[in-house]
């Protein structure tokens, strides 16, 4: 790692950011990152413990003369999303991220940076090791598994938490205070097919869907990005519709937080149209392409001759299969009545995956409004079934309500304010914030979420801003020293 990054001011920020990041911690792998924050809090002296799910604790009392202030709790998350470019040599179980810095911005080589949520947990740990910042008392709560499932958040018990505040530190804007977000549950679709001998006379193509931005299905989900699942279901039900293209397999898309990025079908068509199909396929790509070119700029669709598969998918399921992808929702479902510009509701068909006789699509459906949620999941559902598929609902979590009096924001808006000479952006996000999770075993706990900017995240083009560090920081320390007093 560049040692440049430790050189970065804030040090105490980036000094902890790249002692976390040397630790590998994947979703539902954060194994070595608990007993690496375990050992930090131990050697701090500091009273640390795990709950039962495994999520971190750390207690530090209020410094002198903050002792009447309010207990605070700092939150963040311990995992990250771990995605890479195909071309990146790169084990998440094993290595560190590589960092270096690129004008104002912090990136990592080929992969994710873990800026979501590495940052707020730097700057948490930088406070709890800290013996010159004023705090009241705080407790340091390290979550696991936000990205895939929210599990440390679900799972965290009452009466753990001794904090009156809690200051949640995982957004990615810096002019903006977050007082609420989207749910979200996960639709799984799958099913069984029969496979059948290829037919004499076939010619085997790769498809390949890449270049595409990828992001945020939350956060990103709104800009018109596009989404290789259902880019290759277009290139294939054309194929299947006008020369009767045969899937053998199809693998599409990583994760369900992530727009996915790219997709790889392997095919048969009746050599008799093997000229005939290059050529429509071309003009589809074309069209396509056209389509994207302000939001997908670096869009590459690839069509190869390739060896014939051994096997090939029931014609019957086929078609099933990629009309339900079609009719499937996929992007913005409802914006809000309530909130400007905000997402209200969303799908993301995250993951295709078509192999050995087994199919499953994997989709992602967020909403700040828990009835919305469930329409769009019943209609996805709806479209599923309706071609055979066995369809769960699972890993559901609520939404966090916006609370306009909340005390601390107006201490934030105060202060940001006073900082910045304009006002801050208070705002709901259609990511899926732990709040409203903590919120259902800590219902008078009064919470707010921000962080420094950060763009990219959930993709290998995630990047953190330098200068935006700096003003967080700076924020962050005034917000310590401004926690109210107990009533």
């Amino acid at each position: 790692m560049s040692q440049e990054i430790r050189n970065l001011q804030p040090q105490v920020l980036w000094n902890q950011f790249a002692d976390l990041n040397a630790v590998p911690r994947p979703s539902k792998k954060e194994e070595r990152v608990i007993e690496f924050m375990k050992d930090f809090g131990n050697r701090l002296g500091l009273e640390t413990f795990e709950d039962e799910i495994r999520n971190v604790i750390i207690r530090k009392p209020a410094t002198a003369g903050m002792e009447n202030r309010k207990t605070i709790v700092l939150q963040g998350h311990l995992d990250m999303v771990h995605q890479k470019n195909n071309d990146t040599n790169f084990d998440f179980l094993t290595q560190g991220i590589d960092m270096y810095v690129d004008g104002d911005w912090v990136r990592a080589r080929g992969t994710t940076l873990g800026a979501d949520n590495g940052l707020g947990v730097a700057a948490i740990m930088a406070v709890l090791e800290s013996n010159d910042i004023p705090h009241p008392a705080i407790d340091a709560l390290f979550t696991i598994d936000e990205e895939t499932g929210m599990t440390g958040a679900l799972n965290l018990k009452g009466g753990i938490l001794k904090g009156e505040i809690l200051l949640n530190l995982d957004t990615e804007e810096d002019d903006e205070i977050d007082i609420g977000c989207a749910g979200g549950v996960d639709v799984t679709a799958t099913r069984k097919y029969n496979q059948e001998d290829v037919p004499d006379g076939s010619v085997g193509y790769t498809i390949t869907v890449k270049g595409l931005n990828g992001g945020h299905s939350g956060m990103d989900i709104h800009k018109g990005l596009g989404n290789a699942n259902k880019i290759m279901n277009r290139l294939l039900f054309d194929g299947f519709e006008n020369f009767g293209l045969q899937i053998s397999d199809i693998s599409g898309g990583s994760l369900r937080n992530a727009i996915p990025r790219e997709s790889v079908a392997k095919v048969i068509v009746a050599s008799m149209y093997d000229e005939a199909f290059v050529f429509d396929m071309q003009e589809i790509i074309n069209d396509i392409k056209f389509e994207f070119k302000t939001t997908e700029p670096n869009l590459t669709i690839e069509i190869v001759k390739a060896d014939l598969p051994a096997k090939v998918m029931d014609l019957g399921v086929q078609e099933g299969l990629l009309r339900a992808i079609y009719a499937a929702h996929n992007g913005v479902y409802r914006m809000s009545a309530d909130m400007d510009d905000l997402v209200e509701t969303s799908n993301n068909i995250a993951r295709v995956v078509v192999k050995d006789g087994e199919i499953s699509i994997q989709n992602l459906t967020r909403s700040s409004v828990e009835s919305s949620k469930f329409d769009l999941a019943n209609a996805l559902r709806s479209a599923y079934e309706l071609f055979g598929c066995e369809v769960e609902f699972g890993g559901s979590y609520p939404g966090w309500t916006p609370n306009v009096n909340s005390e601390i924001l107006d201490v934030l808006v105060h202060i940001y304010e006073k900082q910045n000479g304009a006002k801050p952006n208070v705002v709901a996000c259609h990511a899926g914030l732990e709040c409203g999770i903590l919120g259902t075993n800590y219902p008078g706990m009064d919470m707010i979420s921000f962080g420094p900017t950060i763009h990219g995240a959930h993709s290998p083009d995630e990047r953190a801003s330098i200068s935006s560090s700096q003003k967080f920081w700076k924020f962050f320390l005034e917000i310590l020293a401004s926690i109210p007093e107990r009533s």
